[in-house]
């Protein structure tokens, strides 16, 4: 009897150690395997997104792609840039189509929240323009302001999220090179940092530099060039492969984004690289990618949204894809899309943001006219 009871005591305890053994390697295997989609370097297309849009409305170029903080998908796009065959509706001969207010709210679903237009609208694409249009950048801010970049008309706008106009910096229409302190040449995108009450600005297609407002009264701050030093006007000798870099941007200064840890990324478009500074305009570091000889890899940047932002994604219209960097060493490690027209394909891709869970938006100007939502995934569901 005493022979049996070590022999049932001896069995629970091995099947108790067995049982304990197995719960902690389940546990490490699901640990090591546990896919996070905050910091996702691999994703694949969402075919229907968004929906539909009323009114037999269409996209033209989408330059400007923002999101709030309520994860709704703000774009800026350019009516004027579609042409007569685009715009058989506005005519009343077909069905399709008309062109879409210049400013749309999407939530993630893919559902219309809200639409306005900003600049005049009427009119089609000048195929002698490099685009059409005045719109170029848009920021929505963490109080909701809305700001839009105006390229052409060298000016930068806040208002409200229902269009109303609440500042403008810069004079439509006029510019006087990179030193002035009143004056923008061509602004491309915009940063906030609200608990400074500043606006930076990425200025831009005219200008050669970052300039930094007072996002309340639109009073001057601050501004400077490639690598912190004073920007100038002066003739930029062509780039080659193998040069050495020059201390000055290129155009476009093409977008400003600002980190977790307050640095601002600037997009020196046609250098091929990324620029970091403090918020004063010290400069910090510089990274290039993929000399493309043409205009340029470095098309925006934005950041993961786990809280170390681990990654930078920066979206490459001339090479049309995605590349997706080590935040540590802004080093390549990935990239995502490909030249076409297919869903996940790209043309000349503009514009990138991130939502609070991991998915990627993009936004396109010539040839894709649109739009595209990407979920983030494992590299195991990549391949399936």
């Amino acid at each position: 009897m005493k022979t049996l009871f070590k022999l049932v005591l001896a069995s629970v305890s091995i099947i108790t150690i067995f049982s304990s053994c197995s719960n902690i390697n389940t546990e490490a295997i699901e640990t090591e395997n546990s896919f996070d989609s905050l910091k996702s370097t691999n994703f694949k297309v969402d075919a229907f997104w968004p929906k539909q849009l009323p009114n037999s409305w269409i996209l033209g170029e989408v330059p400007g792609l923002s999101i709030d903080k309520h994860d709704h998908i703000w774009i800026l796009q350019r009516p004027n840039s579609l042409d007569g065959r685009e715009l058989g509706a506005s005519s009343g001969e077909k069905d399709c189509c008309a062109p879409a207010p210049s400013v749309i709210e999407f939530d993630t679903e893919g559902n219309l929240v809200n639409a306005w237009n900003i600049f005049e609208s009427e009119g089609s694409a000048d195929p002698d323009q490099l685009w059409a249009g005045k719109e170029h950048g848009i920021y929505i801010d963490a109080d909701d302001f809305v700001w839009i970049a105006d390229a052409k008309g060298h000016t930068v706008l806040k208002l409200t999220k229902e269009g109303k106009q609440l500042l403008q910096i810069g004079k439509s229409g006029q510019t006087n090179g990179s030193n002035d302190t009143l004056l923008l040449g061509g602004p491309a995108d915009v940063a906030v940092d609200i608990e400074a009450n500043e606006v930076f600005v990425a200025d831009g297609y005219v200008n050669r530099r970052v300039i930094v407002f007072d996002s309340e009264t639109g009073a001057y701050k601050r501004h400077w060039g490639a690598y912190g030093e004073a920007p100038h006007d002066n003739e930029l000798p062509l780039r080659s492969a193998g040069d050495e870099p020059i201390h000055s941007f290129r155009t476009a200064v093409h977008a400003v984004t600002i980190s977790n840890e307050g640095n601002v990324y600037v997009a020196d478009r046609s250098n091929n690289r990324i620029q970091v500074f403090k918020k004063d305009g010290t400069f910090v570091r510089e990274t290039f990618i993929a000399n493309d000889g043409g205009s340029g890899s470095i098309w925006d940047i934005e950041f993961s949204r786990d809280p170390a932002q681990s990654y930078v994604y920066v979206p490459d219209g001339a090479n049309m894809k995605v590349w997706v960097l080590d935040h540590k060493t802004l080093e390549v490690i990935n990239s995502f899309g490909f030249g076409g027209r297919n869903s996940g394909q790209f043309g000349w891709v503009h514009s990138l943001v991130v939502d609070s869970k991991g998915t990627i938006y993009t936004s396109e100007v010539n040839p894709g006219k649109r739009v595209q939502k990407f979920l983030p995934v494992s590299e195991d569901e990549l391949s399936n």
